[in-house]
């Protein structure tokens, strides 16, 4: 890599920091605390989020038709969703080993704290527990998926990718063969230390 892709990660990394002291501060006023993997609102804030809850029967009367017809396609996904966690799960568990790689923590990824808001109904609960299922889980493989890569073809493309994933920018050149027989050990290395980091 050359010295300005370290520096343009390094930076990345340090807004990366800023935007989490952000999401701290905003977190703040709405007066939670963390106990235990729940989530905690002060009596008043929870009491306050208790009334703009929209009730089951209200929510569903004004629900729009498509938004009801279309849900048992969405929820089909569930099915194929347990099936990858199954697989990307097993598939790491017998494989990283082997590979020395430190394996992904699933919990990291897979985070269900929406349904301590109390300003959410039984429906608005469950819709937002599955989407935390398939984004947590989609992170969770790709983190996977970027692991195997760079143990084993860890060279970027010849064409610019979209939302390149956060190992990437240590990929090798397209075309550098000379890098990639040198480094290839020093980043499967990488992968065994420091959690995978």
């Amino acid at each position: 890599m050359t010295p300005s892709i370290d520096e343009l990660i390094r930076r990345i990394h340090e807004l990366e920091e800023e935007l989490e002291v952000e999401y701290r501060q905003k977190r703040e006023q709405f007066d939670f605390i963390i106990k235990e993997k729940r989530i905690r609102f002060a009596e008043e804030v929870a009491r306050q989020q208790r009334r703009l809850k929209t009730g089951l029967l209200r929510y569903l009367l004004d629900a729009r038709l498509l938004n009801i017809l279309t849900a048992p396609i969405i929820y089909l996904g569930f099915l194929p969703f347990v099936l990858l966690d199954f697989f990307f799960t097993t598939y790491q568990w017998i494989c990283f080993p082997i590979y020395q790689i430190s394996k992904v923590k699933r919990s990291d990824y897979l985070i269900f704290d929406r349904a301590d808001l109390p300003y959410l109904n039984v429906i608005e609960k469950f819709n937002c527990f599955y989407c935390s299922y398939g984004n947590g889980l989609a992170g969770y493989f790709r983190e996977i998926a970027a692991r195997t890569e760079q143990y084993w073809c860890p060279i970027k493309h010849a064409r610019r990718i979209r939302a390149a994933h956060g190992r990437y920018p240590r990929f090798f050149e397209f075309g550098d063969a000379e890098s990639y027989v040198k480094g290839l050990e020093r980043l499967r290395d990488e992968l065994s230390k420091n959690g995978g980091k």
